[in-house]
């Protein structure tokens, strides 16, 4: 069998030289004394860098692979140490995957309510985005069955767009803002003094819109146009 250089070597394990050196340094494979001037790598090595290869593809830490690696060595183990160390990997990528579709929900929240024109100071993006992190974490307000990719049109989250007059400051934007959002059913509201305008994501199911001109309205504010 020809000699298996360090080049050899990661073409045959699917990785390059740095990685190779990479798992050296963090004691993952050990490094092969020097040949003739060079030094020369096992087949067992190169099964071992497939291992750890595939074992990062699939999530485990280098950590973790390398609890893996020493059970794999010890003659003693059992498979169900390997098991569970399986199980508790597969329940973090559910955690993960989970994470994943919050954020997306998040954001189909968000870019629904965009007018995608306009002001900076009207852009229900970045008013999301400012928001306290409790209270930008939209999913934790709807319920996973209303993810909006999986709502049929007539369901589906929609955007109110009220020209207000009667507000004075900033103080009476927050004012408005404050008792839209504690509406049920109603996702987030941006409201601009400087454009006399709010615009309230909210569930049509749960909440009309003359529900939300009423509440504008309560503190003496007037709804001039939608």
């Amino acid at each position: 069998m020809q000699a298996l250089t360090i080049g050899r070597t990661a073409r045959e394990a699917g990785v390059t030289v740095e990685t190779i050196r990479f798992y050296e340094r963090r004691g993952l494979i050990e490094q092969p004394p020097k040949g003739t001037g060079f030094r020369v790598y096992s087949a067992d090595q190169v099964a071992r860098i497939r291992f750890i290869k595939q074992a990062q593809q699939i999530g485990f830490s280098l950590s973790e692979i390398g609890e893996l690696l020493t059970l794999r060595a010890d003659p003693s183990a059992d498979c169900a140490e390997v098991r569970q160390q399986a199980v508790a990997k597969l329940n973090e990528v559910h955690r993960k995957i989970e994470q994943l579709q919050q954020v997306g929900t998040a954001l189909e929240t968000l870019i629904t309510a965009c007018p995608g024109s306009g002001g900076l100071q009207a852009c229900s993006i970045m008013d999301g985005l400012a928001l306290p992190t409790n209270k930008s974490s939209f999913v934790e307000k709807r319920p996973r069955s209303h993810s909006l990719k999986h709502l049929t049109p007539e369901h589906r989250m929609k955007t109110a767009i009220f020209k207000i007059d009667g507000m004075h400051c900033d103080s009476c934007a927050n004012t408005i803002k404050a008792l839209v959002e504690k509406q049920p059913g109603v996702q987030m509201a941006a409201v601009s003094f400087d454009d006399s305008q709010a615009r309230i994501l909210y569930d049509p199911q749960t909440i009309g819109e003359d529900r939300l001109v009423a509440v504008v309205q309560q503190p003496g504010f007037r709804v001039v146009g939608r």
